[in-house]
């Protein structure tokens, strides 16, 4: 099955952005990407009541303007928003990190890894998971609760 809401990744990086849109094709993924390249384009695309919601978040930590953290902070505590599957990849694999991402509401943490292998490996699982075997939440609109 294929998400038929957006992937939105949250990326300043170039780079790191074409890697994923590179393994998703050559994982043969035909999953909408979308992207912001920083925290507050992110919590304008997500609170725009006209744009479709995204099915799974990538996000980065450290993003410029405001930080992968403290828009992992605002979703989380979102009454509409809250139920987003947030999924962490960054390069920092600090236990403070990972910790700070959990207790914030983060539904995984992946550790950006530098091998291109690895990385598709990655991306394979976490599609295996978020997109074949979880059943992911649509928010409801605060006039539909």
């Amino acid at each position: 099955m294929e998400l038929l809401r957006p992937l939105l990744v949250i990326e300043d990086t170039d780079e790191d952005f074409e890697a994923v849109r590179w393994a998703m094709n050559r994982l043969g993924r035909s999953v909408l990407l979308e992207r912001c390249i920083d925290g507050d384009s992110a919590l304008c695309r997500l609170h725009d009541k006209e744009q479709p919601y995204p099915g799974l978040i990538l996000l980065d930590l450290n993003l410029p303007g405001t930080d992968g953290r403290d828009v992992l902070i605002d979703l989380k505590r979102d009454p509409v928003l809250h139920v987003l599957p947030v999924l962490v990849m960054s390069t920092s694999g600090s236990e403070q990190d990972v910790r700070a991402c959990y207790d914030a509401g983060a539904n995984g943490y992946l550790v950006k890894p530098v091998n291109f292998e690895q990385f598709t490996e990655q991306i394979r699982i976490m599609c295996d998971f978020w997109l074949d075997t979880a059943q992911l939440p649509v928010p409801a609109r605060p006039e539909e609760t």
